[in-house]
């Protein structure tokens, strides 16, 4: 794994863990845009959301559950925004699936 999510999941580098299993890892944002920030992320290198096969499917649809556990667990279950960035357009940076659950303040719309 040659991303820093890569190395934050084989150890390599530190992060606030939040979320854990076989499959999935949930970190905290170190820069965070709002009060409840974290990045949910396959264990697997999935370059970006482009990328998924078929056979992802049920990685992608845990990540999705990960992320309504996370809202609970979090207290924004009733507002937050879920997102990934993909390619370079969209401002994807780290070139490892993740998404962002954001929240815990009004967000008010996006563009």
């Amino acid at each position: 794994m040659s991303t820093i999510f890569g190395k934050i999941i084989k150890g390599e580098l530190p992060a606030e863990k939040v979320f854990e299993n076989e499959r999935i890892v949930a970190i905290k944002d170190i820069y965070p845009v709002a009060p409840v920030h974290l990045l949910i992320m396959p264990k697997k290198e999935i370059p970006n959301l482009q990328s998924v096969s078929p056979e992802d499917y049920p990685l992608i649809m845990e990540i999705l559950d990960v992320a309504k556990k996370l809202a609970k667990e979090f207290n924004i279950q009733d507002g937050y925004r879920l997102l990934t960035n993909n390619g370079h357009d969209a401002g994807q940076e780290i070139f490892h699936l993740h998404f962002h659950l954001i929240g815990g303040e009004e967000l008010g719309p996006i563009g």
